[in-house]
């Protein structure tokens, strides 16, 4: 068996314009773009890459912008909710930055702690959860709110399950995370005690129920850290092993990464394993970070092409 699942990698979900989710992420929530490029699979659309300052795993929510999709709606084999750690004593701070910003939200508490639950402007259902359990001092300082106040990476996904689903089994007996809490209907799991960067998901028992539809405002897949590819190339043995589909690995530029999806490990939602590198800095210094169109050599040859295909994008001001 590999060594345990570190934590949670990303996450990737599907927007509407491009300009409207840079406004957003970066000009509302106050987390860096870390990178601009496109999505591989289909080049004529952005994949925008948000996070903390250098884009560390655990702190980072990619998009694919697609202004003209459907818009979508959660159900089963869905994420239901993304859930961002901010530091104690910081809500109040907070609900009034959104307020100002014309973003409603309401208050509640998730396990204890404090929270705010809202949407984006997509409809994707964000919660911000005051912790103490999350220490980065890599947050982006130049954000629209104080830094001291400012998202210090994931908190928990909060992802659904049917009661006989193996999801808890895949956290538990191979993940190598522990079952922590329970409330009601959810369930927390916590993944080994070396990071406490991202390394909560939350898994809600809910009947059958009709699975979504994915477009505009959902989550398109949740991403866990492999360490470095050999210890992914362990994962990819130990899952087809339990009979589970992964596929071969993909080459993201920035990580590698391999898939599955399967209607009882993981309750239909598309899981990925991805590297912890060789991450964002890998073609731009830190300063440059998210600011120009970056492009996979194989895709240079087209950069006109792609870049006449593509909306100009203009970062926000604090």
């Amino acid at each position: 068996m590999p060594d345990p699942i570190p934590g949670l990698h990303h996450v990737t979900a599907l927007s509407g314009a491009a300009q409207d989710t840079l406004n957003f992420y970066a000009g509302v929530l106050g987390l860096r773009r870390v990178k601009t490029t496109v999505n591989f699979d289909d080049p004529k659309t952005h994949h925008l890459y948000f996070g903390d300052t250098v884009g560390r795993p655990g702190t980072i929510i990619t998009f694919f912008p697609w202004p003209r999709a459907r818009q979508g709606h959660t159900g089963a084999g869905m994420v239901q909710s993304v859930a961002f750690a901010i530091p104690p004593n910081t809500i109040a701070e907070w609900a009034a930055h959104l307020d100002e910003a014309d973003v409603s939200c309401r208050r509640t508490e998730i396990f204890g702690d404090p929270a705010l639950r809202f949407d984006d402007p997509f409809g994707l259902t964000l919660e911000l959860v005051a912790t103490d359990g999350m220490v980065n001092p890599g947050a982006w300082e130049d954000g629209p709110i104080a830094t001291e106040h400012a998202i210090r990476g994931f908190h928990a996904p909060v992802l659904p399950i049917f009661a006989d689903d193996r999801t808890p089994e895949l956290l538990t007996d191979l993940f190598g995370w522990t079952h922590i809490d329970e409330n009601e209907n959810r369930s927390r799991f916590r993944g080994p005690a070396e990071t406490d960067l991202a390394n909560v998901v939350d898994l809600q028992v809910q009947d059958r129920h009709p699975s979504g539809r994915m477009g505009k405002g959902t989550v398109h897949h949740v991403a866990f850290r492999a360490r470095d590819e050999e210890e992914q190339k362990q994962w990819q043995t130990t899952l087809r092993d339990r009979g589970i589909q992964v596929t071969d690995v993909k080459d993201r530029q920035y990580f590698q990464s391999i898939y599955f999806r399967d209607p009882n490990w993981t309750s239909g939602i598309l899981f990925e394993i991805a590297t912890d590198g060789p991450g964002f800095l890998e073609d731009e210094t830190e300063g440059e970070l998210g600011e120009t169109l970056r492009l996979p050599s194989w895709l240079e040859s087209q950069r006109s092409e792609i870049e006449d295909a593509l909306p100009a994008l203009t970062s926000p001001t604090a």
